[in-house]
């Protein structure tokens, strides 16, 4: 049995000068546009869409408000936070 503690496993290099604490916009970029394609395509229902965008937005709007966030940073979710309201409104009409 070994006993030395094992790192855990990541799929992207560790790069001490990435903030871990806030996720990169990129990714929360990708969530409001597979819910925009998945119910486009019918693949989900409003009621499910609305959810998952309810999520995001509570999500989004947390990190915005965080007073540690750089400003660089706060802009891109703010965008992302406007285009998320933007599709749920969309999917509401």
């Amino acid at each position: 049995m070994n006993s030395e503690p094992t790192k855990p496993h990541t799929s992207r290099p560790q790069d001490p000068s990435v903030d871990d604490a806030h996720p990169e916009v990129e990714h929360f970029d990708a969530a409001p546009t597979h819910v925009d394609e998945s119910y486009a395509a019918g693949k989900i229902a409003a009621h499910a869409a609305k959810g998952i965008l309810y999520s995001i937005i509570e999500t989004l709007g947390t990190l915005v408000g965080d007073p540690d966030l750089p400003e660089h940073a706060r802009s891109g979710y703010e965008g992302l936070l406007e285009t998320a309201r933007e599709l749920r409104t969309r999917i509401d009409a």
